[in-house]
């Protein structure tokens, strides 16, 4: 670059690099400070979320006041999912390195669509995708895309699966959309994610058009009521149910569906991933023998949030069902171009992340991450089973369902362990019973932070129940 360039780059933007270290110091702090703070913010720091509630500038604002701002007011007011003590919805921690990768892929800006375009992200993504069907053990043939989270990849996989079983039936559905074509059938479980139904309503698959399937005292599908289908037609099973952490039993449903000449989706927003660990690896046996499935990075990868994937088995199809053309786009390459696969041109480059927590952890690191968190698990379960209370769920990956006895005792007790701050677990209602579920999903979490948060959840249960 030449001095009269550079000078004039410089002069363009001042400031960015104090501002940016200003950044990175507020960040470290805030992520340095989570295991002394209470898991749920303050009231006090949710009130003072109304200072961001101020009239549109007149005029331009100091960058410097702007972060400063947003960190005394926004960061009091978070949850500490980034630490070791969240134990809500299914919400992995991020990898150290994983934010620093998210952090040097936001300064590099890179608008992940095309090859020609961002090379070095697209050849990453590349790599990251063949890793992790490397990991999952899935066809090697596979095709995948990087998504905003498991409703995108459940999306993703199903347009797939409505190109490949339409087309077998001699319907263009891309070009000649839904109507006049051969309906197609599709078979759920009655847990289904509502992600999932949401995905067959976008795709015009209909949300109330599906075969319902009765499932076990698990959340799992029986294989004794598979109903009677014949093609076009699509069987969706799960992969850890979100309150119980169980898989349908994928064998059988691959049988099924094989028989039927139907399409097999899963959704594994969580339950791929059990692939991966050896000695949770047989409770999803079969799972690398269906035709599409979805998972989350975001979870038990520990990226930063938002990172879904889709993988398809037949790549021909993922591509039919997402590719775009335009005379302006350069989409000329012998390389893979990443919008061809996914439901986005404009995307930022998630890849990056999942990169840099692979080659981080490697297969071995992965499957310890996985190992730890479901060890954590069996002890939530056995010690909360030992104080007197009622677990619901095998517990057979990283989910925990205890019932504190009557619907109002659980409630105020789930109430209070939010309030007392120790840890943050969530509610539900299973098969008609309240139950406090705790996920453990985390690579931050710790035996400390299970002792204590399993001390403080029998202290409040005690005090309340």
């Amino acid at each position: 670059m030449s001095g009269r360039r550079a000078r004039a780059r410089d002069s363009a933007r001042p400031g960015v690099a104090p501002l940016l270290r200003d950044a990175a110091e507020r960040g470290i702090r805030y992520l340095e400070g989570l295991d002394a703070r209470a898991v749920a913010p303050a009231p006090d720091a949710i009130e003072g979320l109304a200072r961001f509630d101020e009239p549109l500038p007149a005029g331009p604002s100091d960058p410097a006041e702007v972060l400063r701002m947003l960190d005394d007011v926004g960061s009091p007011a978070t949850v500490a999912i980034a630490g070791g003590r969240f134990f809500g919805f299914v919400i992995g921690g991020a990898l150290p390195v994983t934010v620093a990768a998210n952090w040097l892929a936001s300064a590099w800006d890179q608008n992940t669509s095309l090859w020609n375009i961002t090379p070095g992200a697209a050849a990453l993504e590349e790599v990251a995708l063949s890793w992790m069907i490397e990991l999952f053990g899935l066809p090697k043939e596979t095709g995948g895309a990087f998504v905003t989270g498991a409703t995108v990849a459940n999306f993703t996989g199903l347009a797939a699966a409505r190109h490949a079983v339409l087309a077998r039936a001699g319907w263009d559905v891309e070009a000649q959309g839904l109507f006049g074509a051969p309906p197609v059938t599709v078979v759920v479980g009655a847990e289904a994610h509502p992600t999932l139904i949401k995905s067959l309503g976008l795709l015009g698959l209909g949300r109330m058009r599906v075969l319902t399937v009765p499932t076990d005292a698990q959340g799992r599908m029986r294989a004794d009521a598979l109903p009677a289908i014949a093609p076009p037609a699509i069987v969706c099973a799960q992969s850890g149910n979100v309150n119980t952490g169980a898989t349908d039993p994928l064998d059988a449903i691959v049988a099924y569906a094989r028989g039927a000449k139907a399409w097999l989706h899963v959704d594994g927003a969580f339950g791929l991933w059990a692939t991966a660990a050896p000695s949770r690896a047989p409770q999803v046996a079969g799972i690398t023998r269906a035709d599409s499935w979805a998972t989350d990075a975001h979870k038990w990868l520990n990226v930063p949030y938002d990172c879904g994937l889709a993988f398809v088995r037949d790549a021909h199809a993922l591509r039919a069902a997402m590719a775009i053309t335009a005379e302006y786009l350069p989409t000329e390459t012998p390389h893979r171009n990443p919008s061809d696969h996914t439901p986005e041109l404009s995307r930022r480059a998630r890849g990056v992340e999942v990169w840099a927590a692979l080659r981080a952890l490697g297969r071995t690191g992965v499957a310890e991450m996985i190992e730890r968190t479901c060890r954590h698990a069996r002890r939530f379960a056995s010690g909360l089973a030992s104080a007197g209370y009622r677990v619901l769920n095998e517990v057979g990956l990283n989910q925990v369902l205890v019932s504190f006895g009557e619907a109002e005792a659980t409630e105020r007790i789930i109430a209070g362990i939010q309030a007392d701050g120790t840890c943050w677990c969530g509610g539900t209602v299973w098969q008609g019973q309240s139950a406090m579920r705790i996920s453990v999903s985390s690579w931050a979490t710790t035996e400390e932070d299970v002792e204590e948060s399993l001390a403080a959840m029998i202290r409040v249960a005690r005090e309340r129940g």
